[in-house]
């Protein structure tokens, strides 16, 4: 594949809705340092990064890491950190813990998640709840002009899906099938899963591009076998050996305790706006002549 030196892609990890806070902050801080990221040729979005995806192009920086800010959030129960045995994210990692330890590769992992995922929606479909829930995160319901992609992972066949404005899925279903950690979601006669578990920030997408920015909550870290090849690492190899010039972000180390398991502590959300936005302000300098 060739690689267009001048073309630029923003990849956009997931990471929860803190990992969202961050990534929004992370952009903030960058464009009001002078450098905005956001006008990419290609924007990849994952899970939560697909709803910041989203959100960026229907709104502008100032206001989205403003919403954050003054939103009100619900109370700590528990000191960060602290997850009690049986909560639903307690709960949905050990579940998910055992699938991938019984997996024989990615493959097979996707398709064992697809199917608890549809097991679990055979109880209960929260898909049209889950909808308006997503709908109601996104400044605009319609597919920018500029090229998003949006992962995620069909839950009946385990095969990976890039999802388009050309595809005929609406935005809103695409940002909530690629966000569908759980439950599987429904789009007309099909389920999916949560893009992340296609690869994890699904870096490889920006193969072709000159220069490559990656935004990862959740540090590049991920729960699968290394040898699968799922880490954000093995990602970065391969566009750089195809030619891209690739720049990654993570999370400064005094902020880990506002990801992993905490990652779906709406609490956690200003401080982790905030944490990014301070990295984006640092930042910007040293990226403005790789992205430039």
């Amino acid at each position: 594949m060739n690689t267009t030196p001048a073309s630029r892609a923003l990849v956009l990890g997931g990471g929860g809705s803190t990992g969202n806070a961050w990534l929004i902050g992370v952009l903030a801080g960058l464009s009001d340092a002078g450098l905005d990221v956001t006008g990419a040729h290609r924007v990849i979005g994952t899970s939560a990064g697909s709803t910041a995806a989203a959100q960026i192009a229907g709104s502008t920086l100032p206001g989205l890491y403003a919403a954050i800010l003054d939103s009100p959030v619900p109370q700590r129960t528990r000191p960060a950190g602290a997850q009690a045995a049986g909560s639903p994210t307690h709960s949905h990692l050990e579940r998910t813990g055992r699938i991938i330890a019984a997996s024989a590769d990615a493959a097979d992992m996707r398709r064992r998640m697809g199917a608890a995922a549809i097991d679990l929606a055979e109880g209960f479909d929260a898909s049209e709840r889950w909808r308006a829930t997503v709908a109601a995160r996104l400044p605009a319901a319609q597919w920018p002009e500029h090229e998003l992609l949006i992962t995620a992972v069909d839950a009946g066949t385990g095969e990976p899906v890039v999802l388009d404005r050309h595809g005929g899925t609406d935005l809103v279903d695409a940002v909530a099938a690629s966000c569908s950690s759980g439950s599987a979601y429904r789009i007309g006669g099909r389920s999916y899963i949560d893009g992340g578990y296609r690869r994890n920030e699904n870096a490889d997408l920006a193969a072709g591009y000159g220069r490559v920015l990656v935004l990862s909550p959740f540090g590049g870290r991920t729960r699968m076998p290394v040898a699968w090849g799922m880490q954000l690492s093995a990602q970065v190899q391969e566009l750089r050996e195809s030619g891209s010039r690739v720049e990654t972000v993570f999370p400064d180390a005094d902020a880990g305790h506002l990801f992993g398991s905490n990652a779906m502590d709406l609490s956690l959300r200003p401080a982790a706006a905030e944490a990014g936005y301070r990295q984006g302000k640092v930042l910007a300098g040293g990226l403005s002549e790789f992205w430039r």
